[in-house]
């Protein structure tokens, strides 16, 4: 028969302390019987009797002396671990890893972070930025933000908003280069791309054409991995670019970028935050994914409505 060790001397450390049988089993929230059949394995899985036993009284026999004497500070030092660990798991202190993609981490992770830190000082947020797809395991990452597919299974993934990805340019570059009518008058436009650091491979633009996305190449007159100085590129006139909506929105809503060719404006990437099982999660790691999805779940700061695109667009009839 099966034994649960842990159990069966946890009962029998109990009973030594507590002088009774049923007093250990109230202290462990265990019937009586349950008890006794803990203590005869216990006694069956040694080879030797623990207790001298009466109908009215329990004394240790030398051999349960012994053990007792050699389990006892093992079994208060396995309960101190436990303690420790559950007081982790509350505490709003320590370590918290984050993972997500270098663009619109700026615009999206960066003032979250910002109000998590005013909220909970004691925490120490590590962010790692990266475009590759890592390993959630070997990265022991807490919470992730991912652009594009359903994170991998046995993880729980949260959509957040729609990721919407626009062609946009300062009213500069317009001025100084003209506005593109189609797709194919970009071939004479000054374009930036994003290079893949890992391959070193220039992607193209997802562009919407009728009802699909479809990737459409560019002739590169700027490439970088990083969103920021293509951002500062595109608002100092010199490049146009497709940007994430999260970036550029309030830029195009103050005026300072304009909307190209809106009509093949995509969103079918999606942005979502994901993390392991929500039991077990400590309470910094689940007060982060509660203030993530409170801010930027269906968030209309991050996204452009069609009448916003309309009005936007409009406006480059007169550059």
């Amino acid at each position: 028969m099966p034994i649960n060790e842990l159990r069966s001397i946890t009962t029998f450390i109990r009973t030594v302390e507590l002088g009774s049988l049923s007093r250990a089993a109230a202290a462990q929230q265990i019937s009586p019987q349950a008890a006794s059949k803990a203590l005869g394995q216990l006694e069956q899985h040694l080879g030797v009797r623990l207790f001298h036993r009466t109908t009215r009284r329990m004394s240790l026999t030398e051999e349960g002396q012994r053990f007792f004497e050699a389990a006892q500070p093992s079994l208060i030092g396995l309960q101190q671990a436990l303690s420790s660990v559950r007081q982790t798991r509350e505490d709003l202190a320590g370590p918290l890893r984050i993972v997500g993609p270098r663009s619109v981490s700026q615009a999206v992770i960066g003032p979250l972070l910002d109000e998590y830190c005013r909220l909970y000082p004691e925490v120490q947020p590590d962010i790692q930025l990266d475009d590759r797809l890592g390993n959630w395991v070997e990265d022991r990452v807490d919470v992730g933000f991912r652009l594009g597919a359903s994170p991998d299974e046995g993880l729980v993934a949260r959509p957040l908003f729609h990721m919407q990805l626009l062609i946009c340019a300062a009213p500069s570059y317009l001025r100084k280069y003209g506005t593109p009518k189609n797709l194919y008058e970009l071939d004479s436009h000054r374009c930036s791309a994003f290079r893949r650091a890992d391959d070193g491979r220039v992607l193209p633009w997802r562009v919407r054409v009728g009802d699909s996305d479809q990737q459409h190449p560019v002739r590169p007159a700027f490439c970088t991995n990083d969103e920021i100085l293509e951002l500062r590129a595109v608002l100092a006139g010199e490049i146009i670019a497709q940007l994430a909506v999260p970036t550029a929105a309030s830029l195009i809503r103050s005026g300072r970028l304009v909307p190209v060719l809106p009509e093949h404006m995509t969103d079918s990437y999606q942005l979502f935050i994901y993390y392991g099982s929500r039991q077990a999660q400590p309470a910094r790691v689940r007060r982060f994914i509660d203030l993530a999805l409170e801010r930027l779940c269906n968030n209309t700061d991050f996204v452009l409505s069609r009448d916003e695109l309309v009005r936007a667009a409009a406006s480059v009839e007169g550059i």
